[in-house]
């Protein structure tokens, strides 16, 4: 495979996303071809949907204040977080652990960094239409089938640091089930499933970087996918709680010990 970085420059608030794309990409000299992947950074597309909020404007409430002093974020930061999470589960120095569309990630994906002075950036509206959006637009302007990830950062359970995870696919499956497949000692797998969004996004942010790279698109070339037409919901990518190893393990904690 091959990883594209393609630089932007300095994005601004409400800007049009297609036009965003195509500018950078012509700019870069990159051209189009079947198969490619095209990964955008969430950030980039909340700036141009203006989903941007001046914190200034926020007034925390008692629950933000007291969560704010236990995270040590600031309260009016705090109160956006509870807004935007489907559920709070609690925090640490630096970070809230929260629930947002049926994934578990840190304030609620509201993000300070890369966003103007005074302002925060939440995660993009429906960023499956989205996706599903560019795929179509590229095929119409370009004539070939480009898959799309929009993609965000996320932390990974007792490991240090970040890195990328997708958000919403579009032109491609984006989880490769190999169940029943034989091991190298003929047995049969039995739970795998590979999820090609993920590990796709998690490798482009090597080259996007999480400061002032102004990365925020990657393209990859040769990467082992299927290339479909359909819709794809970000459900796909997803785990209910009680069958997820560290949610459902966790919920179940106590009644582990009291059988112990």
């Amino acid at each position: 495979m091959e990883f594209f970085g393609i630089k932007t420059g300095l994005v601004k608030v409400g800007s049009d996303l297609t036009n965003v794309i195509f500018k950078a990409v012509r700019e870069g000299g990159i051209e189009f071809f079947k198969g490619d992947i095209l990964i955008i950074t969430s950030k980039l597309v909340a700036t141009c949907e203006n989903r941007v909020i001046h914190v200034l404007n926020i007034k925390p409430s008692e629950k933000a204040n007291l969560l704010a002093l236990k995270s040590s974020l600031p309260p009016e930061f705090v109160e956006i977080v509870i807004k935007e999470a489907e559920e709070v589960y609690g925090c640490v120095e630096g970070a809230i652990l929260t629930l947002k569309e049926g994934v578990i990630q840190a304030n609620a994906g509201v993000d300070r960094s890369n966003a103007p002075p005074g302002t925060v950036i939440l995660l993009p509206e429906n960023p499956d239409k989205t996706a599903y959006s560019i795929h179509k637009k590229i095929r119409e302007k370009e004539g070939v089938h480009v898959g799309v990830i929009i993609c965000d950062s996320n932390s990974l359970p007792l490991r240090i640091g970040t890195g990328g995870f997708a958000l919403a696919v579009s032109g491609f499956e984006p989880v490769l089930d190999e169940r029943g497949k034989i091991d190298l000692f003929g047995r049969p797998l039995q739970v795998t499933r590979r999820n090609l969004a993920d590990s796709l996004a998690h490798a482009a942010q090597i080259l996007m970087g999480e400061s002032d790279e102004g990365i925020p698109m990657v393209l990859v070339r040769g990467a082992p996918v299927k290339l479909v037409n359909d819709f794809i919901p970000s459900d796909v990518l997803k785990i209910a709680p009680e069958k997820c190893m560290f949610l459902g393990v966790l919920s179940h904690r106590k009644d582990f010990h009291e059988a112990k």
